[in-house]
């Protein structure tokens, strides 16, 4: 599918939308001890807001000790002046509303991260998948609503709102990945926007973030609101808390690095993904905001510039640590999980044409083995 760039409202990219009181600028940042939220963080702030983060490491709750983001907390209150953090939980109306009440029209910005990101999880409690990720996004945009309504709303969404409908593409398997036929639209570039997020087995995380999707989409359709959604396909980078449940290409180089046992859920390892750096994505967010529109939907991914299969990544982890992994292969593969999934950015390069990606999988998986080496000095 072609698509036509923006001629409406084109501005200079490189300029920095702020009043002369930068410390009147709020961007306020869920999920901000996340890999997105902490890479929004550092980002905003040097571009000179004061940013105010949501996060109280529900993280932790969901996926153990290991999956714990306060150390990225601890990091961003001693390193960054501008930062004030508060714990408070994205369901909490009442708390929510007081934040956004307390800063009001000088929040600018708004990029909602926070989320239950694993649909393997969200089985084992529903209710709370559901909550935090559609209820929670409800109260966000409703604070934006009553309190910043010429705010930009940034929202995180997931491939996962495809559900398994990528699997009825043609597929072919090759030795190390599978791949679509060559005649096929999606072979060059990857799956658009237009793929359907109807009649098709989305995992109940699928579910509760395709709500917040679509009421993400509505706020700016129905409201006016310049609300973006960001749809990512696997989003990595060294800030990850790498866990079995969340975070392929962080957890499977701590695997990797430690020898633990890496499990490899179906389809023989061949399954493919595409995965996109932090920095990347939240340079995406930058662009969006300069010149936002109201509610726009981007497929977010690596694109063909950096995707791998599992069987892939598996062998570039063992190239960059020079050991052999253990890794043990079952039949049974994740409901709804993808065979092969490969993100079309077109749609956004058309309308910010100047973004281009910064970090290829080589780059990527570098600096994960170089940040947990880090980290096990520690």
């Amino acid at each position: 599918m072609d698509y036509a760039p923006d001629v409406h409202g084109l501005i200079d990219e490189n300029k920095i939308l702020l009043t002369q009181d930068n410390t009147m600028n709020i961007a306020i940042i869920s999920g901000s001890a996340g890999l997105i939220g902490a890479e929004s963080v550092r980002f905003f702030a040097e571009k000179g807001f004061t940013v105010v983060g949501i996060d109280n490491n529900m993280r932790m709750e969901f996926f153990g000790a290991e999956a714990s983001t306060e150390w990225q907390r601890k990091q961003l209150e001693s390193e960054i002046s501008n930062y004030k953090h508060s714990s408070i939980d994205i369901r909490d109306q009442t708390a929510v509303n007081n934040l956004f009440r307390e800063y009001g029209s000088d929040i600018k910005l708004i990029i909602h991260t926070a989320a239950q990101p694993s649909h393997d999880w969200a089985a084992k409690d529903p209710v709370k998948d559901f909550t935090v990720n559609a209820n929670g996004t409800l109260v966000m945009l409703e604070a934006m609503r009553q309190f910043a309504p010429k705010a930009v709303f940034i929202f995180t969404s997931t491939n996962k709102v495809y559900g398994d409908t990528p699997n009825n593409l043609p597929l072919i398997e090759l030795e190390d990945r599978w791949e679509v036929e060559r005649s096929h639209p999606f072979a060059e570039h990857g799956i658009d926007e237009m793929m359907s997020i109807d009649q098709t087995k989305h995992s109940l995380f699928g579910v509760s973030k395709t709500a917040a999707d679509v009421m993400v989409q509505e706020y700016g359709k129905y409201f006016g609101f310049h609300t973006g959604v960001f749809r990512g396909g696997c989003l990595t980078g060294p800030g990850h808390s790498g866990t079995q449940l969340h975070g392929f290409l962080a957890y499977l180089m701590k695997c990797a690095v430690n020898g633990s046992s890496y499990t490899v859920f179906g389809y023989k390892g061949k399954q493919v993904r595409d995965n996109i750096h932090s920095s990347d994505l939240v340079n995406m967010f930058w662009h969006y905001y300069q010149n936002p529109r109201s509610g726009e939907v981007y497929n977010a991914g690596g694109s063909r510039f950096s995707n791998c299969s599992m069987k892939e990544a598996i062998r570039m982890c063992e190239t960059i640590t020079g050991k052999k992994m253990n890794v043990t292969y079952t039949d049974d593969n994740r409901i709804g999980d993808h065979i092969w999934y490969v993100s079309d950015v077109r749609k956004f390069q058309s309308h910010y044409p100047s973004w281009s990606y910064q970090h290829g999988l080589d780059d990527i998986l570098g600096q994960l083995y170089s940040a947990l080496m880090v980290r096990e000095k520690k």
